[in-house]
């Protein structure tokens, strides 16, 4: 006789559920995912509000950072926002990947600070020392690295210690990005900075991999509708994971126009076909599952105006960029950090109604962002300030919403009988 003891949709918390510390710092996930979200809201609306002083006739140096505003405002978000959650996603991770315990308590908490002081660091850096600026900022990606490799090297896989390599990748494209904005070496900062903006894209081309066909799977499995099941192929997924790799080194190196042209559109449609084959638009019926299939789409998208920028002079490089970067990193983090954050508190992975509304701000503030070069100038600064403003307002529903989740401790699924 088949059981009649059932899991409620509803959740009973514990004993306690009052915010705390102790819950707060009780695994990485919790405080990063919070503090990105919080420092997307924070690091845009300064954004945006220098672009609207300056445009009104004030002075541009009023933003007390060192260097270009606009070499601030692109590291902020790699290294920044983007840090942050690749930190809280990595902290998560790796200990299901490999069985160690999570990092947790007071070395959680002093990696957080780190990477609070760095933002500080970063904000006023033009008032400050910038050797100082160099090593408070520079830390957090070490450290970061250090505690992962600890929790990866406990079951060493080639599979996982890839994200060793792009950790130090970043660490390395940050070191240059300050040493070009100090003057100390004849370097372009915002390539730097460009350059680790499209490793973390690699991250998310190997992640979404890993996860956009299994939950996918998983929730059709569960809908059963008379679809195809995601596929992957394993020549596909190399295929597409190399000729990205190849377009980031050809696109690092300012290599010739036909070879970053070439790679890019190689990249394109294999990640394209990729996409295609996990059966995304079978999903629509659930946010929390087609939202990133929307965040790898943009990442073919960005691919696809770079071989624009390279084989044209139709598409700005800013275009390309902010593809990538509001488009594919910003709904890809969104996405991860709703669905991971219910998952790891015990709760069910359906989003709730403002987070759906999260999904559609986010794509919006990247469609406006990745439109407004290719409009009349006079366009230009309106559709500039309003996805800036659709971008807060999405991480700031999430920001929201989610902090009784992150700071509370986890909740337990109600049993119930029918």
């Amino acid at each position: 006789m088949a059981s009649s003891i059932r899991y409620s949709t509803s959740v009973l918390p514990p004993p306690e559920a009052r915010p705390s510390l102790d819950a707060f710092f009780s695994y990485g996930f919790r405080p990063f995912f919070l503090g990105a979200a919080a420092y997307a809201v924070f690091a845009m609306l300064l954004w945006i509000g220098w672009i609207a002083s300056v445009a009104g006739g004030l002075p541009q140096n009023w933003l007390p950072v060192a260097g270009s505003p606009f070499a601030w405002h692109a590291h902020e978000i790699v290294f920044g926002f983007a840090a942050a959650a690749i930190g809280g996603f990595l902290l998560t991770a790796v200990p299901n990947w490999t069985g160690a315990l999570p990092l947790s308590g007071p070395p959680l908490v002093v990696l957080f600070a780190v990477w609070v002081a760095g933002r500080i660091a970063m904000g006023l850096s033009g008032l400050v020392p910038y050797t100082l600026v160099m090593i408070v900022d520079g830390a957090f990606l070490p450290l970061l690295g250090a505690f992962a490799a600890v929790q990866l090297f406990t079951r060493p896989a080639a599979r996982n210690l890839v994200f060793l390599a792009m950790i130090v990748a970043m660490m390395v494209s940050n070191i240059f990005s300050h040493l070009g904005n100090a003057g100390y070496l004849n370097v372009d900062p915002m390539a730097a900075i460009r350059a680790a903006m499209l490793i973390v894209i690699v991250m998310i081309a190997v992640i979404g991999g890993r996860i956009i066909p299994a939950f996918t799977h998983n929730w059709l499995n569960g809908q059963r509708p008379p679809v195809p099941m995601p596929r992957r192929v394993f020549w596909l997924d190399m295929t597409a994971l190399v000729s990205l790799v190849v377009f980031v080194l050809f696109d690092a190196i300012g290599a010739g126009w036909v070879l970053v042209g070439t790679a890019a559109s190689v990249a394109a449609i294999a990640n394209g076909a990729r996409l295609v084959l996990w059966r995304g638009f079978a999903t629509r019926a659930e946010p929390i599952v087609w939202v990133l299939h929307v965040g790898y789409g943009w990442i073919v998208i960005g691919l696809v105006l770079a071989a624009l920028s390279a084989f044209t002079n139709d598409v700005p490089a800013a275009v390309v960029s902010h593809a990538f970067g509001t488009g594919a990193i910003g709904t890809m983090i969104l996405a991860v950090m709703s669905r991971a954050s219910l998952g790891h508190t015990g709760r069910r992975l359906v989003a709730p109604r403002a987070i759906v509304a999260t999904y559609y701000l986010v794509t919006l503030a990247a469609v406006l962002r990745v439109v407004a070069p290719l409009l009349p100038s006079e366009l230009y600064s309106p559709m500039l300030l309003a996805a800036g403003l659709a971008w807060a307002a999405s991480f700031l529903a999430f920001t929201l919403v989610y902090a009784p989740i992150l700071t509370t401790p986890r909740v337990h699924m109600k049993l119930s009988s029918r």
